[in-house]
């Protein structure tokens, strides 16, 4: 089975989405700047050049994603095809649909967690959205965190870790330093 993994860019000043992040504005104001380490030669968002490369292979290697609703009505669910795999949303609301079939809604972190890995199977789960993220740490079932740190400071926005019920220790298991972004991958100790 395969790990829970958060890919998520992020200033150096931990913001996560810059300000005004609404529907109609995902991500906030200037949001690409934090993602401009994985644009291609043609500017297009795609597998970026050099080492970075590796985790756009990691991206697009993943079987399932797990991703807030907030985050994923912002993006209209990824057209209903994050790279071709099923898509498990937490939602409060148990009547909750989407017109694309990959979306599953699910109620709890716990049960959208065991979900996805039995869909992916042997491959990795990608969790999407801050707030995913806190939950995922809070019960225990976000195994690693891929964090690509943008050398820039937002000031503000949404901070990734703004609320944790407690210390999380992390154990660094890669580092690969390119001029547009640091990229940590952590384990998350238990």
């Amino acid at each position: 089975m395969g790990s829970s993994v958060l890919l998520m860019s992020m200033s150096a000043d931990g913001y996560v989405a810059g300000p005004n992040d609404r529907p109609g504005n995902p991500g906030g104001d200037d949001f690409m700047r934090l993602h401009e380490w994985y644009l291609d030669a043609d500017g297009e968002v795609g597998r970026p050049a050099g080492e970075a490369g590796v985790i756009y292979d990691e991206l697009m290697a993943t079987g399932a994603v797990v991703v807030g609703r907030r985050t994923a009505e912002q993006v209209d669910y990824y057209g209903g095809a994050h790279h071709g795999v099923p898509l498990f949303v937490l939602s409060n609301d148990p009547a909750a649909t989407s017109k694309y079939e990959s979306v599953t809604f699910v109620s709890d972190i716990e049960t959208a967690m065991a979900q996805a890995k039995a869909a992916a199977g042997d491959k990795d789960v990608l969790v999407h959205g801050a707030i995913t993220a806190q939950t995922a740490l809070a019960a225990g079932v976000l195994d690693e965190l891929q964090i690509d740190q943008v050398p820039v400071l937002f000031g503000s926005g949404m901070r990734l870790f703004d609320v944790l019920p407690e210390r999380i220790e992390l154990e660094i298991v890669r580092v690969i330093d390119t001029p547009q972004a640091t990229h940590i991958r952590y384990r998350v100790r238990r």
